[in-house]
């Protein structure tokens, strides 16, 4: 008799267990996300790298990828964690301009001569 109630214990535990390890449904696939397109001065190549780069590091954003033909910047993130403001302000402290704001002055004068407003479109 104590076998099989110790028995039928321990299978409880393991269904418990297993039911709890499965988790349901997590809080990852409730995460909502948004997507802003911002007009950029970017010209080239490396304006490409260094603004998808300045955007990895920013809290919220999931994916960004500038097209620099029509020098738009696609920002895939989080709206409870950032703002489109607060990704104009980094795009800003990047050296870039980002739709109505400006881009930092010194930020920008540390860019390379190729990333510069006053450097023609090119291919990198």
């Amino acid at each position: 008799m104590k076998k099989i109630i110790f028995a039928l214990i321990l299978a409880f535990g393991v269904v418990l267990s297993a039911t709890a390890q499965s988790g349901g449904v997590t809080k990852a696939a409730f995460t909502r996300t948004a997507q802003a397109q911002i007009l950029t001065s970017a010209v080239c190549g490396m304006c490409k790298t260094t603004l998808e780069k300045a955007m990895a590091y920013e809290k919220g954003v999931k994916a960004a990828e500038l097209d620099v033909e029509s020098k738009l910047l696609t920002v895939v993130y989080q709206p409870d964690k950032t703002s489109v403001d607060k990704l104009r302000l980094a795009i800003s402290r990047a050296g870039y301009d980002a739709d109505s704001v400006q881009a930092d002055a010194r930020a920008h004068q540390r860019l390379p001569d190729c990333c510069q407003k006053t450097a023609a479109p090119h291919a990198d």
